[in-house]
């Protein structure tokens, strides 16, 4: 059998697509390499080839009232006088009973998986440790019953308050001090929460437990940095550890269980308060290679990563550094590992974005050594995949949002819309040859938004300042840059000529808009035409409401841009008092009313 009869005969594209560009060849040390990391020597090759197509009886959930609108954050950027130096479950708390009364009806958050509490300063929220479980540095110990005030120094939390960017170092070391004291004060952890959470929570706060004693004693955060014998979960070296340090792997349980508990109570209050979806949570596409997801786990493919093929916005491609599920155990399965995240994930939230929907059907998949250039096409049982999703969708009532942006496959969007899936658009890129897409046209299943986290506040797009930084940071050679520019120039252009047809923008105001800023009128006047966009949600960024200009994260850059770091500039209730934040929700507001009613049809549970 040639390879190329073989790599197809395993699910991996010997050519593949790319959006506006000519076919491309996968080399064949690529396919060869991902054959071995697929266990092809000794697995059989798929029963059956996947197809794209959506089956019957598999339509996610949709709520009665639709045309509903909210805001998206990231919620570590958030300041209030209260917090401890990062967003936390108590600012959403204020935020919902301020926004509301407005009219908002979800709340849509960065990805809230746990990270990794040894190594805080790896931050990305789509990098995560395991998507099953929550990040503890979002609790708000102020609220941790026996929480004392003198647990802590004020000085101390003023310093991590005043920082323009969040210093997850401090902000780990005091918050998992005061816990650890509350918890060797007598903390009740229920054998309820235990029983349910199983070996999955087990082996993840067997997995922190570890890490932080790895770590200090000059070893990573992650498994793969450990000595051999640590790899091994059930081997004796693991074992020892897990029977000598009980109260710490309960420690950790503990700390899970009053994530469970806050974010239980944050959405009982958008309940109460009437939002029709209430959370609207991120689902990451993988997870870390070295995380508490991946160890011990014959699911997931350790040494390879998911990325993305070459592009506009970065010519080398994109290597995102996770870990993928096994397509053939996913086959094998039935897809019976995404089924068991994806039902943790739809428990906890009214809406769930599910980042990188294309993965339903297929992933970008690098082998190890190799460049992201060098990738290619893996495919998936999409089949399962969506069965497992509708089930969860319907079982729990949430919405589904997939993020279908990027290298889109001709028929996907096609099954998204069969299945209940939303589209997400994004006015950015909705743009054809005679200039913007107007929001009349936008499909109703879909979520309209202005911009998303790896994509430029609206300032910083005015300005051209992505342009900049993607050539400064050599995702872009001076010849693309220069084209983008011109095209910028252009898009602006028609921003305000649609603006004015609009009646959004005087002919006086849109005069006084030079290419230096964006003035509050028009981001106001751009959110407020963005909003009468018949799709079902809308999505108003919380950066853009505080008018900010840098961007939160910068695709494809490490260490050489503060990506998920900066807060906001002012506080919350700083910011909810400005004029362009009254403004401009009282404008989306106004452009989409939805129902009379503001009740909820039917309370969620949560664990």
């Amino acid at each position: 059998m040639t390879l190329t009869k073989r790599a197809r005969a395993y699910g991996l594209q010997p050519t593949y697509t790319v959006v506006d560009g000519p076919d491309r060849t996968a080399p064949p040390d690529t396919l060869t390499a991902l054959l071995k990391a697929f266990g092809a020597d000794t697995a059989p090759p798929l029963e059956v080839e996947p197809r794209l197509a959506a089956p019957e009886n598999t339509a996610c959930f949709l709520p009665p009232d639709t045309h509903l609108w909210g805001i998206a954050l990231q919620l570590y950027q958030l300041r209030s006088s209260r917090n401890w130096g990062i967003g936390d479950f108590a600012d959403l708390e204020h935020l919902a009973r301020i926004v509301a009364p407005m009219g908002a009806d979800f709340l849509g958050l960065n990805p809230l998986h746990a990270l990794f509490l040894a190594a805080p300063t790896q931050c990305s929220p789509f990098s995560p440790s395991n998507r099953r479980f929550l990040n503890p540095l979002y609790l708000a110990v102020d609220r941790v019953p026996g929480f004392l005030p003198d647990m802590v120094a004020d000085a101390e939390l003023d310093s991590l308050r005043q920082s323009d960017l969040v210093d997850y170092a401090g902000v780990a070391s005091v918050k998992l001090r005061v816990l650890r004291s509350i918890w060797d004060g007598g903390a009740a952890l229920p054998d309820s929460f235990l029983l349910e959470g199983g070996d999955a929570l087990h082996r993840h706060a067997l997995f922190d437990a570890l890490s932080a004693h790895m770590v200090a004693q000059g070893h990573g955060a992650g498994w793969r940095n450990w000595p051999g014998a640590w790899h091994d979960l059930n081997g004796k070296a693991v074992q020892d550890f897990a029977q000598q340090h009980q109260d710490q792997v309960r420690f950790f349980q503990w700390l899970q269980y009053l994530c469970n508990h806050q974010l239980h109570s944050l959405r009982a209050l958008c309940d109460q308060l009437g939002m029709r979806i209430g959370l609207y949570l991120d689902f990451a596409v993988g997870e870390a290679a070295d995380g508490s997801g991946s160890w011990g786990s014959p699911d997931v493919l350790a040494d390879v990563r998911i990325g993305s093929p070459p592009d506009a916005y970065n010519e080398q491609g994109q290597d995102w550094g996770l870990a993928p599920l096994s397509p053939l155990a996913m086959a094998r399965s039935h897809a019976a590992p995404f089924r068991a995240l994806i039902a943790d994930a739809t428990r906890q939230a009214g809406a769930l974005r599910i980042d990188h929907a294309m993965g339903l059907w297929q992933l970008y998949l690098i082998p190890p050594g190799a460049t992201a250039a060098a990738g290619t096409y893996a495919r998936y049982p999409v089949t399962n995949m969506l069965f497992a999703l509708a089930d969860a969708s319907r079982a729990n009532r949430t919405v589904i949002i997939g993020e279908d942006l990027g290298n889109v496959p001709d028929g996907f969007q096609d099954v998204m819309e069969a299945c209940n899936i939303l589209s997400y658009r994004i006015y950015f890129f909705e743009r054809g040859a005679k200039g913007f897409i107007p929001p009349a046209d936008y499909p109703q299943s879909a979520l309209a938004c202005l911009s998303t986290h790896d994509l430029p506040t609206f300032r910083g797009w005015w300005r051209g300042d992505d342009i900049a930084l993607r050539k400064r940071f050599g995702l872009i050679a001076a010849k693309g840059a220069r084209k983008q520019d011109r095209d910028r120039k252009a898009e602006r252009a028609d921003v305000l000529v649609d603006l004015q047809k609009a009646g959004l923008l005087t002919a006086a105001q849109a005069c006084q808009i030079t290419p230096d800023d964006a003035t509050p009128d028009l981001i106001t006047a751009i959110h407020a035409h963005l909003a009468t966009a018949p799709s079902h949600l809308f999505a108003a960024r919380l950066e853009d409401l505080a008018a900010e200009l840098h961007p939160v994260n910068i695709p494809a850059t490490v260490d050489e841009y503060p990506n998920w770091r900066r807060k906001l500039s002012l506080t919350l209730d700083e910011l909810v008092q400005t004029p362009l934040f009254q403004t401009t929700l009282a404008a989306i507001a106004a452009a989409r009313p939805g129902s009379p009613s503001r009740s909820r049809t039917q309370s969620r549970g949560g664990r």
